[in-house]
């Protein structure tokens, strides 16, 4: 069975972009567009990695990193237009598992996430 991958993304071409580099690498994607659904999903669904935008219309992702903590070790990149060194710190030390800058390479990512995994 393949790793699911959830792409926790609100711009659909931003999320369109990483589930093409994963599936081309052999992944199974689910794409969420807000923070909300995530603990239900995680509690439901065998999930092998979270990509998590920091910057989500209902709630942080930063927040939400530190929800799914409590709860669950599953490993978290965060990906987000944030450059500051102090964003990436803050992001590693609340539990994400790496940090991706945008704009970023789909490849780059893909192998992120593989290495990870």
């Amino acid at each position: 069975m393949k790793p699911i991958i959830l792409i926790v993304e609100d711009e659909p071409a931003i999320a369109d972009t990483i589930v093409y580099a994963l599936e081309t690498e052999g992944f199974a994607t689910l794409c969420l567009a807000m923070g909300a659904p995530v603990l239900p999903l995680l509690a439901e669904q065998s999930i092998a990695l979270i990509i998590l935008d920091i910057g989500l219309p209902d709630i942080s992702g930063i927040e939400l990193c530190k929800q799914i903590r409590e709860h669950y070790s599953t490993p978290i990149v965060f990906l987000t237009a944030r450059t500051d060194e102090i964003d990436r710190v803050v992001g590693l030390k609340i539990g994400a598992d790496d940090y991706v800058v945008k704009p970023f390479s789909p490849r780059e990512l893909t192998a992120r996430v593989t290495a990870i995994l």
